[in-house]
């Protein structure tokens, strides 16, 4: 049994959901998501998401609650939106961005220059003293965390000074540096 996928998702005034031919359409303020889905059965009722399976199968039980997390977010980003702050820590290390191209120095021999996907706005924040900020925004979770994953492998922080990107928040677990 699912606990997640039995609870009903509520819909926010101003949001339309749309389930047509195994696609679920989910429209806001803040724009429009798809997602296509199988072995499931969606129904919107009295203003709410209700997703059912039909039997107890592996695999209907395991999409159960991935489908109704993802109606979810959906929901979640078209009236919310979602954010997620990357920040730089090291020496020189700078972020810059003109429009949706992000300028990254980080210690290499050339700055890299990275295209950003048109549903999401990147924003820097470098304050005197403190570690450059970059902060990424849009409708789409999936597309929020995949565009921060890559900015992050280009300098991934390391165990010792813990310099690289980072995620604002994020713990990191520290070694030890050689003992004399």
């Amino acid at each position: 049994m699912s606990r997640i996928g039995n609870n009903p998702v509520a819909i926010p005034e101003g949001i339309t959901v749309d389930v047509n031919d195994n696609i679920v359409t989910v429209k806001g303020k803040l724009g429009e998501l798809t997602q296509e889905f199988s072995n499931i059965a969606i129904k919107v009722e009295d203003g709410n998401v209700i997703v059912e399976r039909s039997s107890d199968k592996k695999e209907e039980k395991s999409k159960h609650g991935l489908y109704r997390a993802l109606i979810n977010n959906m929901i979640e980003g078209v009236s919310k939106g979602w954010t997620k702050e990357l920040e730089l820590v090291g020496v020189g290390y700078r972020a810059t961005n003109q429009g949706n191209k992000l300028d990254l120095a980080l210690g290499f021999s050339h700055n890299i220059v990275l295209d950003i996907a048109p549903e999401v706005k990147v924003e820097t924040v470098s304050e005197k003293g403190k570690n450059p900020i970059i902060k990424l925004t849009s409708h789409d979770k999936q597309l929020v965390g995949q565009v921060a994953a890559k900015i992050r492998d280009f300098r991934r922080p390391e165990p010792y000074k813990g310099k690289g990107i980072k995620f604002v928040g994020e713990i990191l677990r520290r070694k030890a540096g050689k003992s004399a």
